[in-house]
């Protein structure tokens, strides 16, 4: 060894394990109430979690497995996505083996932009776009007639037949409604030789070009030529529509303007597409045509809206609510405009899709994209959703809907080998579809993926791979594992709620047996002509329990809410009844009203429980109350996170502040400066019962019904949560994380708490979502001693054990959108499960 060169450093390698990894290992998981949950989920499997409500499922699958999987996603991306890595907050665990990138999909609607639709979410407007682009037929928005090329001889004789003596101004279109500095476009005038350009609307010397806003859409025309025709000009117009059409890739516009008028007559020429009857060109046909996001495909009168004044009823004129220009809806396919196509049922689209006659060369070029869409359209009709439309706005969605449309665009992108945690995919799904969503999971199942669901339907835990009972109670008596395996041998563990109830070992609700006579009291609609109803007529019987069933769309929405609870309101108002309704009878039987639907509680995450039930105030009261805060001089005004001296001001109150991801989505990260406590120091200093007003937003909603209950005030709002099943969540949970079906139990909370009349109709939809079975149990008790003061309880519901407890029932059906509105029977639970040809009876009869 020569002298100065040091030995080499010999570093023993651990030998490569080369057999694949088979399992997820998760190992002492402590979010939030989980206590050292060890769970080896296995890989390329499906896995159910399950438990009752606030067991730690959630934080289990999403607060612990995604959470850590989008951390760990992040942490491979680029330096720029790693900085934000340390202000994230990382799972509570002690380390997750054999993660796999993972996607969420959710019941959470998020912010939903009033021109998303059913076909934005799942990506089928896109590729619906671009196969309109690419193979139909162009028409004359005026006459009907197919568009014809026009050469570039007709474009000059039309032009100069325009009209002697009118000053005109040909302009090549080069960007438009793009956004950008497009310094290349000014570059491509520039070498043209050309003096002029038209930005936005105005007119600039090329010299004296504003400097353009990036962010902002804008379009650009280079004015050609600026001359007054005579019969010596035609030579000087084909220079000049030449230079125009070679810029502007076949396209040039005509801005002429005589001496007594004062707005100039535009007109634009393509030597693709133009109307030789009428005169009439169109742009260059591409996706951004049919795009009602876009100022080139959108309607003007509306922006794209398809309502004016952001109200449903006030349909846009001027194109019938269908959003898009009249030249982008005369461009057909088969005979069909791209706003006939998305108003089709998903059902009938995927018919009319089988169905479609294309050409050879338009079968060469859209074959793949129609494999694309009808993939999507299959999968949304095989979890029951067919009754939709693609232009139905998404935020009108369920979020079991929503959950199951973001579903079918994950299943088209062909991923292989993520793992998807889904949250109750079955919600808002009738026992006959049910089984269709377990096919969907399979398949995805199938594919290489590792599908995680959190669940509570019976039929979806029976199909799992694995099932996993976390418990065995809500909140602090929760987050355990209580029991897991296949579900052969998970159903025989003892220690199991969820194993008891699927044995059918405990005992269950049953029927009242109310009975109805032919002179029981009710409230009659007849004439009801609306969606998917004609001419309907139902009984509603007055002071019982009655269950509105049927799969879903087909109608029981529609009956309930645009129907019984609007002819209701006009009648105790003294207003008209709207016109789908014909009469109403019967609402002197009751003096109020109470509809309870899955809309959202507050938007804002200012808003919680507390907030929204009306015992916040009482609260803080309690704690100006204190002998520290008298000392302070502290009112109650005080504890206020969202005004006041008593705030943290580095987030506001919020106690969480937003990063923006640039490319990815935003991140909500506890305060640093008040670690998520949402006040400042002094104020958390004041503590009743040894509790800061910090620490009682933390509580559980039975810790605090618990902790207030020698005051009569908090008592009583706090029980009737616990009541209906909400014991689990925190006091100061933001009201925009809940679910569609916690945030109707809230609802349904708050009106508990208020004095009875005995004599209210209270409305509820589909009041079992989120619930675990021993929930369902109590919700039931609960809506029983409802009627058992005289009042109505009616239910849009698809839980079986519920309808059986029902005094009556009316089944919609039979199928969904044009299959359904149809009234199939009325009875006692026992009469309807008789009927085999209804699917809720079939379901019944189990």
């Amino acid at each position: 060894m020569k002298k100065g060169r040091s030995a080499p450093v010999v570093t023993e390698i651990a030998p490569i394990e080369t057999h694949a990894v088979r399992s997820i290992e998760i190992r002492g998981a402590r979010t939030h109430n989980l206590k050292n949950v060890d769970l080896d989920v296995p890989r390329g499997k499906l896995t159910v979690i399950t438990g009752v409500s606030g067991s730690g499922k959630s934080s289990l699958a999403f607060d612990t497995l995604f959470a850590e999987g989008q951390r760990q996603y992040i942490e491979s991306l680029s330096s720029f996505a790693r900085q934000f890595l340390d202000q994230m907050e990382r799972p509570d665990v002690d380390f997750i083996r054999g993660l796999q990138p993972a996607l969420c999909i959710d019941q959470q609607q998020g912010v939903l932009s009033p021109r998303s639709t059913v076909g934005t979410v799942t990506e089928i407007y896109d590729y619906l776009r671009l196969l309109m682009a690419r193979i139909a037929t162009p028409a004359c928005h005026l006459c009907g007639q197919p568009i014809d090329r026009q050469p570039p001889s007709q474009i000059i004789d039309t032009i100069c037949e325009l009209a002697n003596g009118v000053k005109l101004t040909l302009l090549a279109p080069i960007v438009i409604g793009r956004k950008g500095g497009h310094a290349d476009a000014f570059e491509r005038i520039s070498k043209a030789g050309l003096l002029r350009v038209r930005v936005d609307g105005e007119l600039y010397e090329i010299e004296s070009l504003p400097t353009l806003a990036i962010r902002k859409e804008h379009t650009i025309s280079a004015i050609v030529d600026r001359v007054v025709i005579r019969e010596d000009s035609r030579e000087r117009i084909e220079q000049a529509v030449a230079v125009a059409l070679r810029l502007s890739n076949g396209l040039v516009e005509s801005s002429a303007c005589a001496a007594d008028e004062t707005a100039p007559s535009e007109r634009t020429f393509s030597t693709r597409f133009a109307c030789i009857a009428c005169g009439v060109s169109l742009l260059e046909m591409e996706p951004r045509t049919f795009s009602f996001n876009s100022p080139y495909g959108a309607c003007p009168a509306c922006e794209g809206f398809g309502v004016v004044d952001g109200l449903p009823e006030k349909k846009c004129a001027a194109c019938d609510g269908q959003r898009l220009r009249k030249e982008s809806l005369a461009i057909r396919l088969d005979g069909f405009s791209i706003a006939q196509i998305t108003k089709m049922p998903l059902d009938k689209a995927i018919r009319w899709f089988e169905d479609l006659r294309l050409t050879d060369r338009q079968a060469k070029i859209g074959q793949l994209i129609v494999r694309e869409i009808s993939q999507r359209l299959t999968f949304l009709r095989e979890v029951g959703l067919h009754y939709l439309t693609l232009d139905r706005p998404a935020e009108t969605l369920s979020g079991g809907e929503l959950q199951r449309v973001r579903l079918a665009t994950s299943i088209g992108t062909g991923l292989i080998g993520v793992c998807y945690v889904l949250d109750e995919p079955s919600v808002g799904l009738h026992p006959r579809d049910t089984e269709r969503l377990i096919v969907s999971l399979r398949a995805l199942q199938q594919r290489g993926n590792t599908v995680v669901v959190v669940e509570h339907d019976e039929e979806v835990m029976r199909a799992a791979d694995l099932l996993v009972d976390i418990g065995p109670g809500a909140g602090r008596l929760g987050g355990e594992v209580v029991a897991s395996g296949a579900p052969e041998h998970f159903l025989s563990d003892s220690d199991s709620l969820t194993a008891r109830y699927l044995q059918r070992t405990v005992p269950m609700p049953v029927s009242q047996k109310r009975t109805v006579g032919a002179i029981h009291p009710s409230l009659i609609l007849s004439g009801i002509t609306i969606n998917n109803l004609d001419n309907v007529r139902v009984e509603f019987p007055l002071r019982r329990f009655v269950g509105i069933v049927g799969v879903s769309g087909s109608g029981k929405s529609t009956l309930v809410h645009d129907s019984l609870a609007v002819a209701v309101r006009k009648s105790l108002s003294g207003e008209a009844l709207p016109s789908h309704i014909r009469k109403v009878d019967g609402c002197d039987g009751i003096d109020k009203l109470i509809e309870i639907d899955q809309s959202p509680i507050g938007r804002s995450p200012r808003s919680i429980p507390a907030t929204y039930c009306g015992f916040w105030d009482e609260i803080r009261a309690v704690f100006s109350k204190t002998k520290d805060a008298k000392q302070r001089g502290f009112s109650a005004a005080r504890f206020s996170f969202n005004a006041g001296a008593g705030r943290c001001e580095a987030c506001g109150g919020q106690g969480r502040q937003k990063l923006e991801m640039s490319f990815l989505a935003d991140v909500f990260v506890p305060c640093p400066q008040c670690c998520g406590r949402r006040f400042n120091r002094s104020t958390l200093a004041v503590q009743f019962k040894g509790k800061s007003i910090a620490d009682c937003l933390d509580m559980s909603i039975l810790e605090a019904a618990e902790f207030f209950d020698a005051i009569p005030k908090l008592r009583v709002p706090l029980q009737c949560l616990v009541q209906v099943g909400l014991g689990y969540i925190a006091l100061g949970q933001p009201s925009n994380t809940f679910s569609g079906g916690e945030a109707q139990r809230i609802k349904l909370a708050g009106e508990l708490a208020k004095p009875g009349t005995g004599k209210t109709l209270y409305l509820l939809d589909e009041p079992t979502t989120g619930l675990h079975m021993d929930d369902v149990v109590r919700l039931i008790g609960v809506l029983q001693d409802l009627v058992e003061k005289g009042n109505t309880v009616i239910v849009v519901e698809h839980h079986m054990e519920l309808i059986r407890c029902c005094d009556w029932v009316i089944d919609v059906g039979p199928g969904g959108g044009g299959d359904g509105g149809t009234i199939l029977g009325v009875g006692p639970p026992e009469v309807i499960a008789k009927n085999r040809k209804s699917p809720t009876g079939l379901a019944l009869a189990k």
